[in-house]
């Protein structure tokens, strides 16, 4: 197989970097599946009520921010389930849990449909933070590890490029039909699509676990996790996801109290989309390059250098340089989330640490952007900027120390 940079040469061509993968593969209709499935279940869920959501508190009357509150509750509970969830995964594979959870999401969307009131409400987005545990974003990396094997590293980077373009597709087609059918009519087709789109392609397009494989298994004692780069690990997500989720609601004020005008700030926060997505495409195209700590630390170290600029400007092109470090540092670290623990965790066990990076991660999205709010709110948009800039910097110094330790590790397991 030839070099990456001749390979490579044409970055515009999407197809020449998943060229490796045989055409009509399982590896394919696995991707494919989970695209589809993904841009679903995110979309119905965490994404709805930013389309939905006037619609809902003025039917139920119970205000905006307690609507708002549902994709909170969501993450929470996706965060609590994500533990005990994970031998379950290691031990049975992904392929009847994530069937299980589009059964499950269907359930809560038509809870949702039919709520009448903030207890069914709540409800409905409970049952979703089960559903999500079972199907969104972590299950679906532990099901393209099962099957890809030794490329899910750049099979991953294709699934999470694919997932960029979730708000993208989801809020124009959510709005088209509630302007159509209504916010009740519009989750409940979500509903449908959940039981007889998601769960059957599940069904057929996930990897197959041979009893005697999940017997075999059953019967050895699990490959531990090594404590420390774990709890290393997690830590840098978790800040790196705080930063992200939670200038999510407040970029634009940001931007604005950094002297745009309200044009301006739309323009430079629509153009990270742009820059995530090309961040993004750098561990798909460079996988066979650099290392996953390369490009995780490269994306890691660009988030304080993002801040820094939008603290020492008050202009457009300062803003635009922002977007660009900030984007591409937020797509990179979406595609390491997935890619880094095959690098660090021995074989086998891909399916537990993600699970269990599951729970500070969800715990962290879930809290940022309350707390982001109330920091831009009482002590100022600058504050909320040295604060952002500070956590990211902690997050650099973690994965560096994890850099460190992996390599101590990795020396003192080597025979002499």
């Amino acid at each position: 197989m030839p070099p990456l940079r001749h390979r490579y040469r044409d970055p515009i061509m999407l197809s020449a970097a998943i060229a490796w993968i045989p055409c009509g593969s399982p590896i394919i209709r696995a991707v494919a599946a989970l695209s589809l499935t993904q841009l679903i279940g995110w979309g119905s869920t965490f994404y709805l009520p930013a389309v939905i959501g006037p619609a809902i508190a003025r039917e139920l009357d119970i205000g905006l921010t307690m609507v708002m509150a549902g994709p909170t509750i969501m993450l929470v509970v996706m965060a609590m389930v994500s533990w005990p969830l994970s031998s379950i995964f290691e031990r049975h594979g992904a392929r009847p849990i994530m069937t299980w959870g589009g059964a499950l999401g269907a359930g809560g969307l038509l809870i949702l449909g039919l709520a009448h009131g903030p207890i069914l409400y709540i409800l409905s987005w409970l049952t979703l933070g089960l559903a999500g545990t079972c199907m969104l974003t972590t299950p679906a990396q532990i099901a393209v590890s099962e099957i890809a094997g030794d490329t899910a590293r750049r099979v991953l980077g294709v699934l999470i490029l694919a997932g960029g373009l979730t708000s993208t597709i989801v809020w124009p087609l959510t709005g088209l039909l509630q302007d159509q059918w209504g916010w009740r009519a519009t989750t409940l087709f979500f509903a449908a699509l959940m039981l007889f789109v998601c769960a059957p392609l599940h069904w057929t397009t996930l990897a197959r676990q041979p009893k005697e494989k999940s017997a075999k298994k059953a019967a050895l004692e699990p490959a531990p996790i090594h404590g420390p780069s774990f709890t290393l690990l997690a830590a840098s997500f978790a800040a790196n996801g705080f930063v992200t989720w939670g200038f999510a609601l407040t970029i634009i004020i940001l931007f604005e109290a950094a002297g745009l005008d309200h044009a301006g700030a739309l323009a430079a926060a629509a153009f990270i989309g742009i820059a995530r997505w090309a961040g993004r495409m750098v561990d798909l195209l460079g996988s066979r390059r650099w290392s996953g700590f390369t490009i995780g630390l490269t994306g890691s170290a660009l988030f304080p250098l993002s801040f820094a600029v939008l603290l020492l400007s008050n202009s457009f092109t300062g803003a635009m340089l922002f977007a660009t470090l900030y984007g591409i540092a937020s797509g990179i670290t979406a595609v390491t989330r997935a890619t880094l623990p095959l690098q660090i965790f021995p074989t086998g066990t891909y399916a537990r640490a993600s699970a269990r990076l599951a729970v500070p991660l969800n715990l962290s999205y879930a809290a940022a952007p309350p707390l982001f709010t109330t920091a831009v709110t009482y002590a100022g948009p600058q504050a909320a900027l040295w604060l952002a800039m500070a956590i990211s910097s902690i997050a650099y110094c973690t994965l560096l120390s994890l850099l460190l330790v992996h390599r101590r590790v990795n020396d003192t397991s080597q025979p002499s």
